[in-house]
């Protein structure tokens, strides 16, 4: 008796659409935080409000793929790909106003290109899943932009603090949590050349 195949889910679904809509909407947020020109006005609240969208699509869209097996390759790409998109705009667009260091947004920029261009290196020997400390990575980065992006004065006293406090805990995981990368990669690097090596020994 044959087994029954479970067809793959079209890449024309909801968390799919979902993504592609994360994907439009950075354009968007980049227009109204960068037309606001640093005045705190209606249009910083814009930008405020189509960032705390865009990021609960994402979780949106990860819970209903996942609760109606709707996962495709397609997701699995552009997801984080839209991820990066949003958070590295919103990154970029906060330095160039001078609201946060330019070293900062350096750093992060490169652990995130710098480890998604890795896990595209080491495919061939496994994939390397998200860790704990990821996810805990996005969720401190998303905090901190969330508080940055308020449209309250640079001058204002707690929630700069807070905002700043946020940025650095988000900055330290980020770093902490791309050597943790770097560490599983070199150990799946090398568990998939020695069996390669030992397959073609038995060959």
């Amino acid at each position: 008796m044959s087994e029954t195949v479970a067809p793959r889910p079209s890449n024309w679904n909801l968390p799919n659409a979902l993504t592609l809509l994360r994907i439009v909407m950075v354009p968007f947020f980049v227009w109204s935080f960068v037309a606001d020109d640093g005045d705190y006005g209606l249009l910083r609240w814009i930008s405020v409000v189509i960032f705390v969208v865009a990021i609960y699509t994402d979780k949106l869209d990860g819970d209903i793929a996942r609760a109606r097996g709707l996962i495709t390759s397609f997701g699995k790409i552009a997801d984080p790909i839209a991820d990066k998109l949003l958070i590295g705009s919103a990154l970029i667009m906060l330095s160039a106003m001078g609201e946060l260091w330019w070293w900062v947004t350096i750093v992060m920029l490169v652990r995130e290109l710098g480890i998604t261009l890795l896990r595209f290196v080491v495919i061939r020997y496994g994939v390397m899943a998200a860790s704990k400390g990821g996810k805990l990575k996005t969720v401190m980065q998303t905090v901190a932009i969330f508080v940055y992006l308020l449209p309250v004065t640079p001058a204002t006293g707690w929630l700069s603090l807070l905002a700043l406090v946020i940025m650095l805990a988000a900055l330290a995981v980020t770093v902490v949590t791309g050597i943790d990368y770097l560490v599983k990669a070199w150990a799946l690097r090398t568990a998939g050349r020695s069996g390669l090596n030992s397959g073609s020994a038995k060959g």
